[in-house]
């Protein structure tokens, strides 16, 4: 961020110096309206356990008709996104929260935007470099206009066998499936469009399912250990994600020294290529040759009991309040 911020009128403002994290009021924002909403009630309450637990004051609030009147009368210091969903990520709530004035831990409204659209992100990958795999974004009106069989043979003739197909906007694994027979293409769309008007078929690549946090605590972003996903059924669903049993995790992932390194190097580029601070989460493929391919970059990463940024924390043998307090030092010291 600039030393300075510039007016319309041609004056500077300097950011206030960060305060001590005693001296914080912090508000987390939690819940929402999304399909994840109860996923998003239990990361905000473990984010405000945490916060209290490294001694900030922090408060627990629904992202409803309530909160810019509350914002307005009493603003905090600083707010944790703890949505999910199209509230948490699309980029709309952080530009109500940069028009009250009111800092927040993560990236800002234009780079959430981008990432949250997995077809837009995909191509800003692509062009850095940053290897993703092979992908077609259908709408859903295309798909009706233009033949559902004709198009799908087009699909598969163009990406092959097997693909996965996921909501273009989204996650927890709504909506996703990973198709290995023709004939079961069209069921998997029909599921992939009750979450969103457009699906992403993309390569499906075998292999090791990783998830890298990527923090920044004022030095720059640095990638924690990968953290590896089993999933009983081969596939990291909804129910995987959230059924205890259905899932176990490596923290970290059981790679190669040299893998490890390049899946940290490429989540780190991810990061950077669109354009995100504070933290994320860079879920990736690492084939059997130990080539990271990434499949998406999350900018409010879930933060439950069973969740991956919680996990890669502990491996890197951080206290996840105390992470959680440098980063809303850090954003409240963005409030110009």
């Amino acid at each position: 961020m600039p030393a300075s911020l510039t007016d319309q009128s041609g004056s500077t403002s300097s950011p206030s110096p960060a305060p001590a994290a005693g001296e914080l009021r912090v508000l987390v924002l939690a819940g929402g309206l999304s399909y994840e909403r109860e996923v998003s009630l239990k990361s905000g309450r473990r984010v405000l356990d945490a916060l209290r637990a490294a001694g900030v004051e922090a408060d627990l609030r629904d992202a409803d008709v309530a909160l810019l009147p509350a914002l307005a009368a009493d603003p905090p210091d600083a707010v944790v996104i703890a949505l999910h969903g199209a509230t948490g990520e699309d980029g709309s709530l952080r530009g109500v929260l940069d028009l009250c004035g009111i800092p927040y831990v993560g990236c800002d409204a234009r780079s959430a935007r981008l990432a949250w659209d997995k077809p837009s992100a995909k191509t800003v990958l692509r062009e850095a470099g940053i290897p993703t795999p092979d992908w077609v974004a259908l709408p859903h009106d295309r798909f009706s206009e233009l033949g559902a069989v004709a198009v799908l043979d087009r699909i598969v003739d163009r990406i092959g066998l097997p693909v996965m197909v996921k909501p273009a906007q989204g996650g927890s694994g709504l909506g996703a499936a990973v198709v290995r027979d023709a004939a079961a293409l069209p069921a998997a769309m029909v599921g992939c469009f009750a979450y969103d008007s457009t699906a992403l078929v993309e390569r499906y690549v075998p292999g090791m399912d990783v998830a890298v946090t990527v923090i920044d605590l004022g030095g720059g972003p640095r990638a924690l250990p990968a953290v590896e996903i089993v999933p009983r059924n081969g596939v990291y669903d909804y129910a995987a994600r959230y059924t205890a049993g259905r899932t176990t995790w490596h923290a970290p992932a059981r790679l190669a020294d040299e893998a490890a390194a390049r899946v940290a190097e490429v989540a780190v580029a991810a990061h950077t290529a669109l354009g995100l601070r504070d933290l994320s989460r860079v879920d990736l493929i690492v084939d059997d040759s130990g080539q990271p391919h990434v499949l998406e970059v999350n900018v409010s990463p879930g933060m439950t009991e069973t969740s991956l940024l919680p996990l890669a924390v502990q491996a890197a043998g951080l206290d996840f309040g105390r992470v959680l307090e440098e980063l809303v030092v850090q954003a409240a010291g963005r409030r110009p």
